[in-house]
């Protein structure tokens, strides 16, 4: 059985993605300048409505860059108690912090229902913008909380493989890395401490 992800669930992970192995033993982060937050947005196009009209500025890296410590501190307490990604064990945010930062983002931009109802379907609600400018981090708040509020965080998992600093949403029951390259990784590592074990016997 393989399990779908949602809309929601891939923006919420992919914001926390963008703290990652730097492949050299550390970690790199995708989001320390404007330019960086532009082209993750632009990749993003087909679930971010406002994408294609971004403009990335200080102001608005900042706000996303806490809203991610925020999103990162949330997942680690979704995969208690299993260890937090080794990137956030000693920065967390206190969890009411890391909700009140989410929730104030959320608030950014206020939204309205709206029904459409196609001959084919029956009536269908969702929520547009109150207002022309939907800030970016409002929409990912909200994909946040929507992901953390959902059955899918039951999915969610950091990755324990060495150097990895990962989270992600499992794909199908036997999963345990977020990719191969991870699972091979872990397994030599444990094979090499099964021998120096025995080697030092």
């Amino acid at each position: 059985m393989e399990y779908s992800i949602s809309a929601d669930a891939r923006l919420a992970l992919d914001l926390a993605l963008t703290v990652r192995h730097d492949g050299h033993g550390g970690v790199a982060d995708d989001l320390t300048d404007p330019a960086g937050l532009a082209t993750w947005v632009r990749a993003h196009t087909d679930i971010l409505a406002e994408a294609a009209h971004f403009t990335a500025d200080e102001a608005t890296l900042t706000a996303v860059r806490e809203l991610r410590a925020a999103v990162r501190s949330l997942f680690a307490r979704a995969v208690s108690p299993g260890e937090p990604s080794p990137a956030d064990a000693t920065r967390l945010l206190p969890v009411p912090e890391a909700l009140t930062r989410l929730n104030e983002a959320a608030a950014l931009a206020p939204t309205v229902p709206v029904l459409s109802w196609s001959p084919a379907s029956g009536p269908v609600v969702h929520h547009a913008p109150a207002t022309a400018a939907a800030p970016l981090t409002a929409a990912l708040a909200r994909a946040a909380i929507a992901f953390l509020a959902s059955p899918e965080r039951q999915r969610l998992r950091a990755c324990h493989a060495p150097r990895c600093v990962r989270y992600f949403l499992k794909e199908h029951p036997r999963q345990e890395w977020c990719k191969p390259s991870c699972g091979n990784r872990a397994r030599v590592a444990r094979h090499h401490a099964r021998h120096k074990e025995i080697a030092s016997s």
